[in-house]
């Protein structure tokens, strides 16, 4: 299809990766971001190895091995410390590949490297759309620019979803808030797993650096704050194994970020026109897989590989949606199911759960990824 010129709304992962793989399929392309700078504080995120494939095709793979640091044993916990799963890293990687933890801003900050001069535009909040039958023009706090399409890489709270989309159902709380936070360096060696007790749980992410990203999740009621985040999770975790106490102990209450977890429920398209949704616009869903921020890469790389092969725009953007729709929806519901498991109450409930994971056999535990973590296995060969 002829070369022509994207407007992309938002300046995170989904976005940013849209706006290269358009550039590599030779579009225009001009990101919009609200934000006047970019970055996130005290978030990391593990990158599995179809996400390092969809980041090797966008061109900045290397960087981001490089920089972020490779995942080692991994596993489910009791509160006590007692282990439910250990997975075995090497089986995990012979049979996938690689998978990777990097801080978020870092691998924003490669993507946006990658972006061609000019192309990102901060401070950009979006006042208004107006799309035609060939064109769709954006009026923001910059200015206003025409494109003959738009992606819409602006969020679980999409404006764009909300005006195109406006018979599709709004966010819908998943039953969970987290609490996050990037510990400094410790005397501690610990491996990445993630704890579970009763609607409670604790992930422990080392980084490379000596650094250790950690979330803590709560089945609580949505929009609750407390006037100190730091004394809640106290009051909630400080009687778990180590090194939870510790972590907690090293941190202050204003390095916590706090979020109600929700999802977006199952749209029956993701485009309108010469509009299109990517990443938690289209699919926003638990944490629960770690595949929020994967599946949003291979948006972006499905949607320059099908545009740059398609003869029009109308059929290549339908053929981005009969593929990725089906597969993302599916990791949605497959990810809420998973989240709602961990965040079981019922003490019968919990104890079968925890018999469960212990006699997982490790076998099916890898093939069960395979749907999941294959993806662009092919083109790699």
């Amino acid at each position: 299809m002829k070369a022509k010129k994207a407007i992309i709304i938002g300046g995170g992962i989904g976005g940013l990766a849209s706006a290269i793989a358009l550039h590599r399929a030779g579009w225009q392309v001009k990101v919009l971001e609200q934000a006047p700078k970019l970055g996130e504080v005290g978030a990391g995120i593990s990158l599995w190895p179809n996400s390092l494939r969809a980041l090797d095709m966008l061109g900045v793979g290397k960087q981001v091995r490089e920089i972020g640091g490779v995942e080692s044993a991994a596993g489910f916990r009791h509160k006590n410390g007692s282990w439910l799963f250990r997975s075995n890293i090497g089986e995990l990687e012979k049979a996938y590949g690689q998978t990777i933890l990097i801080h978020r801003a870092k691998l924003i900050g490669i993507l946006a490297e990658a972006l061609p001069k000019k192309a990102l535009v901060l401070g950009a909040k979006v006042t208004a759309i107006e799309a035609h039958d060939a064109t769709v023009t954006v009026k923001h706090a910059r200015g206003t620019d025409s494109a003959d399409l738009l992606v819409a890489a602006d969020g679980i709270h999409s404006p764009t979803r909300t005006m195109f989309w406006p018979e599709a159902k709004p966010p819908h709380y998943a039953g969970y808030t987290t609490w996050r936070f990037i510990a400094p360096k410790l005397d501690i060696e610990p491996e990445t797993s993630e704890s579970w007790g009763n609607a409670e749980r604790v992930g422990i992410f080392p980084f490379s650096n000596g650094q250790i990203y950690s979330y803590f999740g709560a089945s609580v009621l949505p929009g609750g704050k407390n006037k100190n985040e730091l004394a809640e999770l106290k009051r909630r975790f400080s009687s778990w194994h180590e090194p939870i106490p510790t972590l907690l102990d090293s941190i202050t209450p204003d390095v916590i970020l706090r979020n109600d977890i929700y999802t977006v429920p199952p749209l029956k398209t993701y485009i309108k026109g010469n509009v299109v949704l990517v990443g938690d616009a289209a699919h926003a869903m638990t944490p629960d897989f770690g595949e929020g921020g994967g599946t949003a890469l291979e948006d972006a790389v499905e949607l320059g590989r099908i545009l740059v092969a398609a003869s029009d725009l109308p059929s290549g953007l339908q053929e981005y949606d009969a593929i990725r729709r089906p597969r993302t929806q599916t990791i949605a519901k497959q990810s809420a199911s998973f989240g709602k498991i961990a965040q079981w109450s019922w003490p019968p409930a919990v104890a079968v759960r925890n018999t469960l994971t212990r006699l997982l056999p490790h076998s099916l535990f890898i093939r069960a990824l395979k749907p999941m973590l294959s993806w662009g296995m092919e083109a790699k060969k």
